[in-house]
């Protein structure tokens, strides 16, 4: 097999050798430098990448990640795109070799979007960015995906090749809002893109915007995964919630939780609710209605508070306002398991044991 990694690349300098030394188990790797203006293409060039510059106008990322993905010569089979803030765990290509059948035209595999300081997951699923050579290219302006061509993709899934995600926090997002408006200008009835910008929206703290666009999502005949309407749903809830309009905020957190009762997503979300109206009784329900769900499924749906210290925090202080110090002492030592050094928690276990000392 001829394996090759692409990428795009801008101002990734501080990110080159890391992704290079994670990479070069490939036979070759080909980056496509959209602009930069610090040293990144001399020190890919430097290593041993193939890299071509080019400058994306009007900038769209399906152009740039086509246009990156036609630097692999066609005599490759398969093909792995990645980020330059993207570490393959050692050893993947030894696995890809043996899980890629010869019908296999994508291989679906582990996402570490999210990692905490320990290097322990947050936001885990599956992405599916390994394919064949040819009958592959990009769509969407942002959030793009890969379209297949021919007639049939077949699908490969592996928990045995995993991505960890070290993302720059000082990047800037500003052209995903526009580059979304776009996508859905382009295609409305797009229910994926439509859910993202609304998400967006609701990022931006257009509230009411972001409401309108996600009921429309739900609204779609497309849009019938029940994790994304029920993520649809809680951020319309929390929309109504920054809005002050608590009616129609749990009666999205509802019909959130009666969509995907299997996730805890939605759960959370209501005992955030219920906190900021200190019904303290109805925020240890569901943070209990929470813990009772114990799977968490591979998508990117998902919230990290939803298995970090949050509910256990959220139980510590309901527990305390109601005068139940030992239940209380109880959650916030579960969350401190979690979140050992987290000085707000630290302080309410003193603030607790204070309580529980004077009694």
């Amino acid at each position: 097999m001829k394996i090759a990694v692409y990428a795009i690349c801008k101002n990734e300098e501080a990110f080159v050798e890391r992704w290079v030394n994670s990479m070069k188990e490939a036979d070759a790797l080909y980056v496509l430098d959209t602009g930069s203006t610090d040293n990144s293409y001399e020190k890919l060039k430097r290593l041993g990448v193939y890299v071509t510059k080019e400058d994306i106008t009007p900038w769209r990322f399906d152009v740039a990640r086509n246009h990156s993905l036609k630097l692999v010569p066609l005599d490759y089979d398969i093909c792995v795109c990645t980020d330059l803030d993207e570490v393959f765990v050692k050893g993947w290509r030894q696995t890809l070799e043996k899980v890629w059948t010869p019908t296999t035209t994508r291989l679906r595999y582990n996402y570490n979007w999210k990692l905490n300081k320990d290097g322990i997951p947050e936001v885990n699923f599956y992405i599916e960015k390994i394919h064949c050579r040819k009958g592959y290219h990009w769509t969407h302006p942002v959030h793009e995906v890969l379209t297949y061509e021919n007639a049939k993709e077949v699908f490969t899934t592996t928990d045995d090749i995993t991505v960890n995600h070290y993302p720059d926090d000082t990047k800037s997002r500003s052209s995903y809002l526009p580059l979304l408006e776009l996508s859905v200008k382009e295609n409305p009835l797009d229910d994926r893109n439509v859910h993202y910008l609304g998400r967006e929206y609701m990022y931006y703290q257009r509230w009411e915007d972001a409401i309108k666009t996600l009921k429309r999502h739900l609204q779609l005949k497309t849009a019938t995964w029940k994790d994304e309407r029920c993520a649809s749903m809680r951020f319309i809830a929390r929309c109504y919630k920054n809005i002050n309009n608590y009616i129609e905020a749990k009666k999205w957190s509802s019909l959130a939780m009666k969509e995907a009762p299997h996730l805890r997503d939605p759960f959370v979300e209501r005992a955030l609710i219920e906190y900021e109206l200190n019904d303290w009784n109805q925020v240890i329900n569901y943070c209990f209605q929470a813990l009772d769900i114990k799977s968490n499924p591979k998508t990117y749906i998902n919230e990290s508070f939803c298995y970090d210290h949050t509910i256990y925090d959220l139980l510590s202080i309901a527990f305390f306002q109601k005068g139940l110090y030992n239940f209380s002492s109880l959650a916030i030592n579960e969350a401190l398991k979690i979140s050992p050094d987290n000085e707000r928690l630290l302080s309410n276990k003193r603030i607790i044991e204070d309580k529980l000392n004077s009694n």
